[in-house]
């Protein structure tokens, strides 16, 4: 396996991304950043993102969780941000994304999570919640699913799977930019940008939506399925956080308040004008949802 490193220096100056960048190994040679803010023996909240985002999606979040005394954590998946860059596609499955974002809570020695995951976030979130649930302690989904490939994907999907196949080279600041119904900055669309000087570095965010379970027999399927079945038994304070102008997850949210039982309540939420990347819409008034739950 060949691994690229995205030149610090890409990363200098973002706007409001002040964050003190932290490395942990996951395999040798392997690198994954994260973001660590706030108080270490605090309850610790971690945040996950999706495809082709990165940790800097959560610049708006972290303040919050931070002053409210959480211990926030948001890892970049290998292949994306200041983690590792495996060159080739095929260095990329869905079950290694989870392999490797498990051995960094193990390393990290994360107990007691409040898990925050959206887009890829919840693909892979959900799958350590269903293969450790002892390590969490709450869940907040957003503008997310598990998908077992049993049912037909969205339209906006699959159209999204044929333009990332067919583009030779992603335009990650535009892409978010047009998933948020927020005005980007020339300079938060590039700090999008700064993990890809070039098409080198974009393998990992190119196999991504390829790797999705479309088909009930992707790899990935059963595996999902399994998920879902200990989804259906995990009791555990399960909160839904959706946006009301995603194409793609809008409707998502009634599946989990209706098969979780930790997700029977009344705090569930739309968030009103918040795009798919509902972080960079909306990101302080859905931390400070999420910390209501909590509390």
């Amino acid at each position: 396996m060949k691994i690229i490193n995205t030149p610090e220096e890409r990363f200098k100056d973002l706007p409001g991304f002040p964050f003190s960048p932290n490395f942990n190994e996951v395999e040798p040679d392997l690198k994954m950043h994260y973001v660590d803010e706030g108080p270490r023996d605090g309850a610790v909240v971690l945040l996950l993102h999706g495809q082709p985002s990165w940790s800097y999606l959560y610049r708006k979040m972290i303040p919050v969780f931070a002053a409210a005394g959480f211990r926030t954590i948001a890892p970049d998946l290998i292949g994306f941000g200041r983690s590792s860059k495996p060159t080739e596609q095929t260095d990329y499955s869905y079950a290694l994304h989870i392999n490797w974002l498990y051995i960094f809570l193990q390393n990290l020695g994360l107990q007691d999570i409040h898990l925050f995951c959206q887009d890829w976030g919840g693909l892979t979130g959900l799958r350590l919640v269903t293969a450790d649930p002892g390590r969490f302690k709450t869940v907040t989904a957003a503008n997310t699913a598990l998908p077992t490939g049993d049912q037909t994907m969205p339209e906006a999907f699959t159209q999204w799977q044929e333009f990332v196949k067919s583009v030779p080279f992603l335009q990650v600041g535009k892409i978010i930019q047009a998933a948020t119904e927020s005005e980007l900055s020339a300079a938060e669309m590039a700090a999008y940008d700064a993990p890809f000087p070039d098409a080198a570095y974009q393998a990992g965010a190119k196999i991504f939506p390829s790797l999705v379970p479309t088909s009930p027999d992707d790899p990935e399927s059963q595996n999902n399925r399994n998920a879902w079945q200990a989804l259906m038994q995990f009791d555990k304070p399960f909160l839904t956080l959706f946006s009301d102008k995603d194409p793609i997850m809008l409707g998502a949210e009634k599946i989990f308040q209706k098969l979780v039982p930790g997700a029977k309540h009344d705090s569930h939420t739309i968030i009103k004008d918040g795009g798919h990347f509902l972080q960079e819409d909306k990101g302080e008034e859905v931390a400070r949802k999420m910390i209501d739950f909590i509390n």
